[in-house]
């Protein structure tokens, strides 16, 4: 059986009171394995990222607006960021790799990696001088429940959101997704009480899509209760806008003493992007072209 393409669902509940945004990532967050070359520690957590901003940037309008996602902490992660556009373009990366293991990892309880530390979500809006930033302490070490946190005390959105990767024998992702509900104004307090209750008994949505399932059914099982209505089901990728032109501009952005460090070879010159793990090699001409006159 083919699987199911990757796509972002967006849908209401309770008579339009909930809006909710249900996510098929599976070939994202393999894509983003291969890219940095991860393994299975390193693709749940930078996967549950990247699942996550790919939900969150569901709110974006601007063809070139994107949101990010990041985090700092003490533990043995260091930090993340996992970036999203409009258009379902997602792409990140993990401060430390691998992720060192004081033993082997026997459960997919990740606070231990987390430790104390920040969570923040950048709007950037095209046209504006600034991004718009919200910020918040890690409290449970859990992706999922740290980003309900976020939106409770920065935006006082009641917000519930699930996070899912199933992984097969060999560690490979089989089934990667991830589910929103967050009430709009005025919506009555007990609707998402009920409506995380039903998200606290759903089951796996990595499991689910490994097994073939797709978002109308699984929203049509799971809330029927809640009158689903679907809106729109886009595509989401893992990609990255990099390019040498840009890469180039950065180095430019160097002090005149590090280019001429770089200038004193060898070459040619790596420069790699963090986002994508793509490498681009320098030649001595090249670096010289860089120069500031």
């Amino acid at each position: 059986m083919r699987p199911l393409a990757d796509g972002r669902t967006r849908f209401l509940l309770g008579d339009k009171a909930v809006r909710g945004v249900l996510v098929r990532g599976t070939a994202v967050v393999n894509t983003m394995r291969a890219r940095h070359g991860l393994g299975l520690l390193e693709t749940l957590v930078l996967g549950h990222a990247c699942l996550a901003a790919a939900l969150l940037a569901t709110t974006l309008k601007g063809d070139k607006d994107r949101l990010a996602l990041r985090i700092e902490c003490s533990g043995p992660i260091k930090g993340l960021v996992a970036e999203a556009n409009a258009a379902g373009e997602v792409r990140g990366y993990l401060r430390q790799t691998p992720i060192p293991l004081e033993k082997p990892l026997d459960s997919f309880d990740l606070s231990p990696f987390f430790g104390a530390g920040f969570l923040s979500v950048s709007t950037y809006l095209e046209g504006a001088s600034q991004p718009f930033t919200g910020t918040t302490m890690l409290e449970h070490g859990n992706l999922a429940l740290d980003l309900s946190h976020y939106f409770q005390t920065s935006e006082q959105t009641p917000t519930a959101i699930a996070l899912s990767i199933q992984f097969d024998s060999e560690g490979v992702p089989v089934g990667a997704g991830g589910l929103l509900l967050q009430a709009m104004p005025g919506a009555r307090p007990e609707l998402m009480a009920e409506l995380e209750e039903c998200l606290a008994g759903l089951p796996s949505l990595g499991r689910c899509f490994a097994e073939g399932g797709g978002a109308e059914g699984l929203l049509a099982k799971e809330f029927a209760a809640f009158q689903p209505e679907l809106l729109t089901t886009t595509p989401v990728l893992f990609a990255c806008p990099c390019s040498r032109e840009d890469i180039t501009a950065r180095l430019l952005t160097l002090s005149e003493k590090d280019l001429a460090e770089l200038r004193n070879g060898p070459f040619p010159v790596e420069a790699c992007c963090h986002y994508c793990n793509t490498t681009y090699l320098f030649a001595r001409q090249d670096l010289e072209r860089t120069g500031r006159g």
